[in-house]
């Protein structure tokens, strides 16, 4: 990291070294026996992400990212080696429940992270709970998941729906606009993103001239576009992501709208696509967690790192994967590599600083990230931060019964 200290060790960690030393003989003759005899055991790390299909590249990067960071940290968490068992989710909600099975009672992992579909982790997330076993959630989005899901042993390390809309709405009354209509595709969470907006858009005294869902995950929009045109708003706010973006974006370039209509949406818009999107997105406003010209040491210095490792640009996804795992790091660290102490363990890593590429973050009560949202531009094919919306987003996850 930026400031050499040793990975896996958080500035608060760092202070209390001295401390943490003096009571290191004390800690360690605590340990169960049956850690003490078994303590050379490989730590099983289960991951259910996508390696195949149209989320492919994101499973990848997401895995890429975590076994990098537990690399940094000598390939061991609390001092024991590290095992990873990867299974294709293939994104397919259907095969949930018997993938996240193998991994909990076959495999008997120590830890699980996954997935990147939302519904996936739905299900992923319901088989957890019940077996207590800790879940690392590195990219699904859904409110619910950190919501109405929650539990003690659940942690997100990505963002919630919410966290991706919401400051949207703030970020369009910064910059001058009051009339705006929303366009999303029509599905669980589009909807959340768009509800996540409309509530800091119209409480700051916004008006929605008009809220037109489109069919998900159909990219026929021409007919909308032309709607959209004749409404004349200030600017419009959309959530699209992979292809359907790229269609999208281009879509409203070829109708001329991004001469007249400021484009603004929630960062996948533009996230991860912009190559393909190419001259259409230039102007294009997202609002986002992560850019990959944001610039703080720890970014810089993951993304060389990255590079190195697999040849390849680390992107949002990536940074959420090396977070799950400074997450473990810490987590085990904290019990001395005793997988046993789950309750010990939650407790350390509800209190997680995490240093992140995306700017240090810590966790709500929920287990979900409370991080800073940046308004992100595409200038010259690139993601530039033109500023932070907003520091330290909390999603209120209101149905959460933790506490």
């Amino acid at each position: 990291m930026s400031d050499q200290k040793k990975p896996g060790i958080s500035r608060r960690d760092i202070i209390k070294g001295g401390a943490a030393a003096a009571g290191l003989v004390t800690a360690s003759s605590l340990i169960p026996t049956r850690f003490a005899i078994g303590g050379m055991a490989k730590v099983k790390v289960g991951i259910l992400l996508p390696y195949t299909g149209t989320y492919a590249k994101l499973g990848t990067n997401i895995r890429d990212a975590l076994q990098l960071r537990i690399q940094q940290n000598g390939g061991k968490l609390g001092g024991r080696e590290v095992e990873f068992v990867n299974v294709d989710s293939e994104a397919k909600p259907p095969k949930a429940p018997e993938l996240t099975n193998k991994l909990i009672k076959k495999e008997q992992v120590d830890f699980l992270v996954g997935p990147v579909h939302s519904v996936v982790g739905m299900a992923m997330v319901k088989m957890a709970r019940e077996a207590g076993l800790i879940t690392i959630i590195p990219n699904a989005g859904a409110n619910q998941l950190t919501g109405s899901l929650c539990a003690p042993n659940i942690f997100r390390t990505s963002f919630s729906s919410y966290q991706i809309g919401y400051p949207g709405g703030k970020a369009m009354l910064e910059d001058g606009h009051k009339n705006v209509v929303l366009m999303y595709w029509n599905y669980g969470f589009g909807k959340q993103v768009s509800a996540g907006f409309k509530e800091s858009f119209l409480a700051g005294g916004g008006n929605i001239v008009k809220e037109i869902p489109t069919p998900f995950p159909k990219v026929d929009f021409q007919a909308y576009l032309t709607e959209l045109a004749a409404l004349k708003p200030d600017a419009v706010f959309t959530f699209y992501a992979g292809g359907g973006a790229v269609k999208f974006v281009k879509d409203y370039a070829a109708a001329g709208l991004n001469k007249s209509i400021p484009l603004y949406g929630a960062g996948f818009l533009t996230e991860g696509v912009t190559a393909a999107q190419g001259e259409a997105a230039e102007g294009v406003r997202t609002v986002l967690h992560y850019a990959n010209t944001l610039d703080v040491p720890d970014n810089l210095s993951f993304r060389a790192a990255f590079r190195v490792a697999t040849g390849n640009e680390a992107d949002v996804y990536a940074v959420q994967g090396y977070d799950a795992g400074s997450l473990l790091v810490q987590g085990m660290e904290a019990v001395q590599g005793d997988t046993g102490a789950r309750a010990d363990m939650i407790k350390s890593m509800e209190k997680s600083i995490i240093d992140s590429p995306r700017g240090g973050f810590t966790f709500s009560k929920s287990h979900n990230p409370i991080q800073n949202i940046y308004l992100r531009e595409v200038q010259n094919g690139e993601n530039r931060v033109l500023r932070t919306v907003q520091e330290a987003v909390e999603d209120p996850a209101l149905d959460c019964k933790i506490g």
